[in-house]
């Protein structure tokens, strides 16, 4: 039981599931599959490049391209030897971010000739409304779940490198399909996609859903960080697949539009897309002048 190797996505769920009491070794796994410079299975060492330069970029130099790097390299390592322990068992929720890594970790474990492997993946849990994902959890909850867990099927796996080729390759064709899918192999996929196609750019405003609500909420009066993901967080449809950092790169993204569609007002030209010494609270966000939006 000592050799059981968890892989989750998460830091807060990885240190609740850490403190679940459950056997074996806990490991997070870091990435933005859904987004981003890929390619379907496991990544050669130039695409392992330009998703950490992509990454740094997303941070807004938040994490540096270096550092990405070597933890990519350590992941996949990770990943290379997980056939060594005793069992494999994912924990993983229905969100988009989710499921873009369950696709892309299974491809990759077919890959390298790993399939024994157990899942648990939810899409609510009792007593937790709206649900959005496994942080949400406590380590009790987390060992509750555990005999819940279901061996991994072939055909799961052979379904998880077409879903992980499409988001890959962001195949709208294939992933619209993936979308309108019934009853597939793994559930929570047709969810996710379409998640991932509302994120492409409206054939009207040119804008995804995250950064209509993020618009559509300093037009009705949010000018302040926190006020925004508040209403953006209500408004949008659970789960979210999003967190801080995301938000605030669609923010920023608004305002350098040409022409910006609104202002950041603070001590520095963009909010922080990582950690910083900077306090969200001293900035403003505003809608520029004769500027009108309708989603």
């Amino acid at each position: 039981m000592s050799k059981v190797f968890h892989i989750t996505s998460g830091d807060i769920a990885g240190e609740n599931l850490a403190k679940a009491g459950l056997p074996g070794e806990i490991f997070v796994w870091h990435d933005i599959l859904y987004d981003g410079p890929r390619q379907p299975g496991w990544p050669s060492e130039n695409i392992l490049k330009a998703r950490s330069l992509f990454l740094e970029e997303f941070t807004a130099g938040g994490l540096d391209r270096d550092y990405i790097l070597k933890t990519l390299h350590n992941q996949y390592q990770k990943l290379a030897e997980a056939g060594s322990h005793g069992k494999i068992m994912l924990w993983f929720d229905a969100c988009l971010f989710d499921q873009s890594m369950l696709s892309h970790l299974l491809a990759c474990l077919a890959l390298k000739g790993i399939q024994k492997a157990e899942l648990l993946c939810i899409n609510s849990f009792p007593g937790i409304e709206p649900f959005h994902g496994l942080g949400q959890l406590q380590p009790e909850q987390f060992a509750s779940l555990y005999n819940k867990r279901q061996p991994i099927a072939n055909e799961q796996f052979r379904f998880a490198a077409i879903v992980d080729k499409a988001f890959a390759t962001q195949d709208t064709a294939l992933l619209t399909k993936l979308s309108q899918m019934v009853n597939p192999p793994l559930p929570w996929t047709p969810a996710a996609v379409t998640r991932w196609l509302q994120e492409q750019p409206d054939s009207i405003t040119g804008l995804g859903r995250l950064e209509s609500l993020a618009l559509e909420a300093i037009q009705n009066g949010c000018e302040t960080p926190d006020k925004i993901f508040q209403s953006v967080s209500t408004a949008d449809i659970p789960p979210h697949f999003w967190g801080d950092t995301t938000l605030w790169t669609k923010i920023n993204g608004l305002a350098d539009r040409d022409p910006p569609l609104i202002g950041i007002e603070g001590p520095t030209k963009k909010l922080p897309q990582w950690e910083s010494q900077i306090s969200l609270k001293e900035f403003k966000i505003k809608l520029l002048p004769n500027h009108s939006f309708h989603r």
